[in-house]
């Protein structure tokens, strides 16, 4: 398998795909892969000759230096569990960042009109901005057909949309299920950090996303919120950081129900210091 730390060695070798008529699918990832990355790249597999899993933990996201400190970093056992999938097919972009931001890692700054200010905006400022950079010069340098997002990031899959709505940038956006473990936790990098108690009990958080949804087939959303609020006051381990329901185009939170529009509830919650998100279409 081709591992690429630089980004003129990927532009070439993606040049010389280009010029076969090779259909390129990019899974954009920070790497400590699970079986839910392999799901996207076994969808970019099937839809175009080559994926191309970039493995970058990207600076400007994070809001929180010890996160981004503690952020798991696996390269080998990454590269080796994506030979699982294909050794001929996949290539892997694993830069540094001095290949990606040059010496300047600093943000842009986006309007995504107004997906950038809801739910995640709220709590990680200046996060959307780090992301849309990234993703913007990933799609520069991969110059993919197809770019693969899982919907546990709901709200990020909405911002990349936007993304390249906005810019007019020639890549298919293409949201992929959550994937999860047996136990209903969402899948994340982020898991291999929790401590064997607070991964016992994480579960809860797509249990209570289940109740809600039940809820809300008969409750106001306002109650199904309270409801949820209880649920996580009475739990030992876990804490409630938000948990909002919200028009799934806007990302605003909903002020009445409307059979017309779709929605989902979100939620994050932190294990110990860890913190998880989560959502779960309600209609």
């Amino acid at each position: 398998m081709q591992v690429y730390s630089e980004k003129q060695q990927i532009i070439e070798a993606i040049a010389a795909l280009r010029a076969q008529k090779q259909l390129i699918g990019l899974v954009p990832t920070m790497g400590a892969l699970h079986k839910g990355h392999l799901a996207l790249v076994e969808r970019a597999l099937e839809n175009n000759n080559c994926a191309v899993v970039s493995i970058f933990v990207n600076p400007t996201q994070f809001d929180n230096s010890t996160d981004l400190e503690k952020y798991p970093r696996t390269l080998e056992k990454d590269v080796a569990l994506l030979s699982t999938l294909s050794k001929d097919n996949i290539m892997v972009y694993a830069p540094t960042v001095d290949d990606v931001y040059e010496g300047n890692p600093v943000s842009e700054t986006f309007d995504f009109d107004g997906l950038e200010f809801e739910m995640e905006g709220r709590f990680r400022h200046g996060h959307f901005d780090g992301v849309g950079t990234i993703v913007k010069r990933l799609f520069e340098i991969i110059t993919p057909n197809n770019a693969y997002f899982g919907e546990k990031d709901f709200q990020q899959l909405q911002i990349i949309k936007k993304l390249v709505e906005k810019h007019h940038i020639p890549v298919n956006i293409v949201g992929c299920p959550i994937y999860r473990e047996t136990s209903g936790l969402a899948m994340s990098s982020r898991n291999t950090r929790l401590k064997p108690e607070y991964l016992e009990a994480s579960p809860f958080i797509y249990k209570t996303l289940k109740g809600a949804k039940k809820l809300f087939g008969t409750k106001s959303a306002n109650k199904v919120t309270e409801w949820v609020e209880y649920q996580f006051s009475k739990h030992d381990l876990l804490e409630l950081e938000y948990f909002i329901i919200a028009d799934t185009e806007t990302l605003k939170p909903i002020k009445r129900k409307s059979k017309k529009k779709a929605y989902r509830a979100f939620i994050a919650a932190y294990a110990d210091d860890i913190r998880l998100i989560d959502n779960i279409v309600l209609n």
